[in-house]
């Protein structure tokens, strides 16, 4: 972990709290749109979200887990009401205009409130995984067993909330398919393309930021 002067740890929480609100809004948007991958459901949701995992890994590596966990305590209810309002005005990607904000849209909100949910577990899982494992000398291994978990929560909380039994009855029917999948290509595109991008951002930062190492205990 880097010992960081608090003006540049303040501004890198407040980036990654942005990114994360980001992706998470990107997400709830792409999950309405269900998509077929070599003859399996999934949604173009989980291709945004895994960006969230290495984000989140790279606040515990260079910040420590407290940071990270404030970054997530932060996002949650701007992402939460945020996301809401994009999926209502753009539900099922056309615009329905400013008046459909003042319909609650339970079908929507029921995603936010599974997102917000499966946030909450999916990255607290992920912190306290890869803080357990990030004092190995094989760096990979942290961020490959925290996602590999984290993702599991995130994936199957989120789907089980937000579609089990929904009013759209395509996504009632193929939750279990649609979760199943997701999981796999989130951990395919983590395994393949995340977690060799994670060792490349960790030391163009760890050049970058030029902290001095610091001993913490948590």
């Amino acid at each position: 972990m880097f010992a960081l002067s608090g003006p540049r740890q303040r501004a890198a929480v407040a980036t990654l709290i942005a990114f994360h609100i980001f992706i998470v809004i990107a997400s709830n948007y792409l999950v309405q749109f269900p998509m077929q991958l070599f003859g399996w459901q999934t949604t173009w949701g989980a291709f945004s979200f895994p960006f969230i995992f290495l984000a989140t890994d790279l606040t515990v590596r260079l910040l420590g887990k407290q940071p990270a966990r404030r970054v997530i305590a932060y996002v949650m209810l701007p992402a939460l009401l945020v996301s809401y309002m994009v999926s209502v005005l753009f539900q099922e990607g056309s615009f329905r205009g400013a008046e459909s904000l003042l319909v609650l849209n339970t079908f929507v909100l029921r995603i936010s409130l599974a997102s917000f949910a499966a946030y909450a577990v999916g990255q607290l899982a992920d912190i306290q995984v890869f803080d357990r494992l990030r004092q190995l000398k094989q760096w990979w291994i942290a961020p490959t067993a925290s996602t590999v978990l984290g993702n599991l929560l995130d994936t199957f909380v989120f789907f089980a909330i937000a579609f089990w039994a929904s009013s759209n009855a395509f996504m009632a029917e193929h939750w279990v398919e649609i979760a199943v999948v997701d999981y796999v290509i989130k951990i395919l595109i983590s395994l393949l393309l995340f977690i060799p991008l994670y060792g490349v951002l960790l030391n163009v930062l760890m050049r970058y930021l030029g902290g001095t190492k610091a001993v913490q205990s948590t």
